[in-house]
Formats: C-alpha cells, structure tokens, sequence
C-alpha cells in the first residue's frame, strides 16, 4: 500500500504556518470551521480567476481577519477597491461579525504550486495537449528559480478510453526532509470527456535559518521553531 503524506500538512507548524489561526470552545469549533470553509469556498468560486493560491484566516475576539494571497492583486482590488469593499460585504454575511480583509500580492506565481496547477488545469479545459503542457509548466517553475519540480496528471488524458497517469519531473523533490520547503498544489480540469487531477509540487530550498518565525495570529505573540 502507499504511504501518502499531504506536503503542507507534514510541515504545519515546523516550516509552514497554519492557514486558520483562532481558538475556540468545543461547543463552538464546529461552526467556526464550517465558516472557515464557506469563506474559502466563496472565494475561489467568486475571485479564483485572480490567482489566489492561499487563503488565511485569523480570529480575534468578535472580529474576523481574511488574508488573501493573489497574483493579480490590481484585479481583485477592482477600481479605488470596489470590489473589496463587495468581497468584504459579502465575508460579513456569510461568517456574521465584523470581517478585515487583507491583501497580499503573489511576486512570482510561477513557484506558487496551486497556481501552477490550476494553470495547467485551465489549458487541458482548452483541450491543449498535456505533455507539452506539463512540459512548459516544469520548465517556466525552474526558470522562476524553483530547486525541483514534479506535475503529475491522472485521468482519461487526451479522451483516451482507459485512464492512465503522466508524470514529468525536474530536480529533486525531498519530501521527508521537514526543513526542506515543499509546496504542493492540486486542481481539477473538468474536460467534456472526464475530469483530469492535477498534482505538482515545488521544492524551493532548505530553510537554512537557525530559527524560523511562524505567525499565530489571535494576538498570540509569534513562536519560533528551531531547527538542529
């Protein structure tokens, strides 16, 4: 059997900070998360053409902190922020309390691992051919910088009767070192004959500091983690 380990999910809190920062009761954590999930949920529905790889939320008393991470920050802020004052209008409605929106633009979405996905997703909608999609994929992330590179597609890939898997990778990709940054990003092409995952992950380096600062948000002062 495989082992699968989520990249993000095994770095929490040693190398990568937690996306929803609060604390709450038993008799409230439930409601909270599925908030969490409706705010995200709305976002990427709404605003995902805006490259949004991340999404942080962090929780304070009565009041709620939306971090967005985008690409085309100028795109979803809309002309003199029309659009975040809507986006926030609508964060209130859904989650009932006092919503701050934040903005934090992308510099180099080529070693974003979600958007890197979610591009190569939107070309095989365009019915472009996949090996050269992924081709050009790896190649535009290891010209961004990136240390390895690895994009897997799995499905009925090019309207092949069977489904089957492609795998192309470039450098190295340690998953088991937890210093090393690892991005990983998944997205779904929903083509007219099936729908086509896409996987890819991105290694940036090994975090060479003797101690690493990790936001806790809440008004929590940051911990640091150190690494020997």
């Amino acid at each position: 059997m495989g082992q699968k380990t989520h990249p993000i999910g095994f770095r929490i809190g040693i190398t990568e900070p937690w996306r929803s920062r609060w604390y709450a009761r038993k008799n409230r954590f439930s409601k909270l998360l599925i908030q969490d999930f409706k705010i995200r949920k709305f976002v990427k529905k709404e605003y995902g053409h805006t490259g949004i790889p991340r999404i942080e939320i962090e929780r304070g008393g009565n009041r709620v902190t939306v971090i967005l991470h985008c690409a085309r920050a100028g795109l979803l802020i809309g002309r003199q922020g029309s659009n975040v004052e809507k986006l926030q209008l609508a964060l209130e409605a859904i989650v009932g309390d006092p919503v701050e929106l934040k903005v934090r633009e992308v510099k180099r979405p080529e070693l974003e691992a979600q958007l890197v996905a979610e591009g190569i997703a939107e070309q095989l909608v365009k019915r472009a051919a996949f090996r050269r999609t992924m081709k050009k994929a790896v190649e535009t992330t290891m010209m961004a910088g990136a240390k390895g590179v690895k994009v897997m597609v799995a499905g009925r890939l090019g309207g092949a009767e069977m489904a089957r898997r492609e795998v192309q990778r470039r450098g190295r990709i340690p998953l088991q070192t937890l210093r090393a940054k690892v991005d990983y990003g998944f997205a779904e092409a929903r083509t007219t004959y099936g729908i086509i995952g896409i996987k890819v992950w991105i290694y940036k380096g090994i975090v060479q500091e003797n101690e690493e600062e990790l936001p806790t948000g809440g008004g929590v002062s940051s911990r640091k983690r150190k690494f020997f």
